[in-house]
């Protein structure tokens, strides 16, 4: 096993679920992985393996046919994944923070309907906040839910939706003004829906289309769409929660678990990097030696197995925090902006390592280099993050004066 990014008080049972899944990651993924990804194919058979695993209830309660595991366990698969490939652990990312927000928030119907069948894979889960003119300024949503007797109708665009046309339920977010007078803050006027649908595109149920997958020059394979809500009408009971007005806050805390599975696939992809430099340098040659030989090299693999320790050592505490019950948003925040930082900056030493051949589609490092930007903006850009850290550490050190 490498020496890096080791995670210290496993216990038995964490350490052979880790084990396991990187075990299928060397078999199963790394060596389809780059061909998949040129082909912009969706990787039905991986998905497959995942599912036999049990992965997509990991963190499913055991009552519900889960395995019942913690945010820090979910957190290393994640990051054994993400070495493999990014796009994988982004199928299964949009399904944990859907199965978290019912387990977290879902009324006991809502989760005896749902929970198990996620547990089985049978269900896949997608979240949706975004909207094409607002990003992280998640107050400004436009799409909106108007009561109608007993359901509700909703309408509006939704934008970069991961797993839109192969999920089978859509954790929304739309503004929902019933019961809220006009002047109430935007984020206490929003629900959060639980809608189903057929996986596919085009229109998966009435009033609700999922136009197709939207181009992108990295994260391939998973499924990037837009979602389409024109008189789609939804149950009442399928209000997560059973309350209109608390979609922001369910939405937050999903966000929030999301933040520590985004720092864990920069630390993958990370690792994944650092190992195909080190291999690299010790395989070509430059004036007579491995250029692994030059002080020059030698600097840049120091400085990346630093960055890859301190982003795994960073996410863990942010994992481990959640799993104690503490509030963690403001080490969700830092390991989120220094794995993703850091993981860009060590996917550029490896590419420069390699040299031309970095350049070449026929080399692994050339697909990690278009895929680590995503890392910058999903869940949240840099600059939200630095806002989330400047504004906790301000009420951790109030000035007393």
């Amino acid at each position: 096993m490498a020496r890096l990014a080791q995670t210290a008080g496993l216990n038995e049972v964490q350490q052979e679920i880790v084990s396991t899944v990187r075990d299928f990651v060397d078999k199963e993924i790394i060596p389809v992985a780059t061909e998949l990804e040129h082909r912009d194919e969706y990787p039905q058979q991986i998905v497959d393996g995942l599912k036999e695993l049990g992965l997509f209830g990991l963190m499913i309660p055991e009552e519900y046919g889960g395995l019942g595991e913690s945010l820090l366990t979910y957190a290393l698969c994640v990051e054994e994944i993400a070495r493999g490939w990014m796009s994988v652990s982004g199928i299964i990312n949009t399904h944990f923070i859907v199965a978290y927000m019912l387990k977290q928030h879902g009324t006991q119907e809502q989760k005896d309907h749902f929970l198990p069948r996620m547990a089985a894979g049978d269900i896949r889960g997608a979240f949706s906040m975004s909207e094409p003119g607002l990003g992280s300024d998640v107050s400004a949503i436009t799409s909106k839910a108007v009561k109608d007797g007993d359901e509700y109708v909703l309408s509006g665009q939704k934008m970069w939706l991961t797993n839109g046309g192969t999920s089978s339920l859509v954790a929304v977010l739309v503004r929902s003004d019933e019961g809220h007078p006009e002047g109430t803050a935007p984020h206490r006027s929003m629900t959060t829906f639980l809608v189903e649908k057929e996986p596919g595109f085009g229109e998966v149920r009435p009033g609700l289309t999922i136009p197709g997958k939207i181009e992108k020059m990295g994260y391939k394979g998973v499924d990037t769409t837009e979602l389409i809500m024109d008189g789609l009408r939804i149950p009442a009971d399928r209000v997560l929660g059973g309350v209109t007005g608390r979609g922001f806050y369910q939405m937050m805390d999903g966000v929030e678990v999301g933040r520590v599975n985004v720092a864990a696939r920069g630390c993958g992809v990370a690792q994944r990097a650092f190992e195909l430099g080190v291999s690299y340098a010790q395989q070509r040659h430059t004036f007579g030696k491995p250029i692994a030989q030059h002080q020059a090299i030698q600097f840049k693999l120091a400085e990346m197995a630093t960055k890859v320790e301190a982003a795994h050592a960073m996410m863990v505490n942010a994992a481990r925090k959640k799993d104690s019950g503490e509030r963690n948003d403001l080490e969700a925040g830092m390991a989120k902006y220094l794995a993703s930082e850091y993981c860009k900056e060590v996917v550029e030493d490896a590419f420069r390592i390699h040299g031309g051949y970095g350049f070449s589609k026929e080399y692994e490092i050339e697909r990690l280099y278009r895929e680590a930007p995503m890392l910058l903006i999903g869940e949240g850009t840099a600059e939200i993050q630095k806002m989330i850290i400047g504004r906790r550490l301000l009420e951790e050190y109030r000035f007393q004066g």
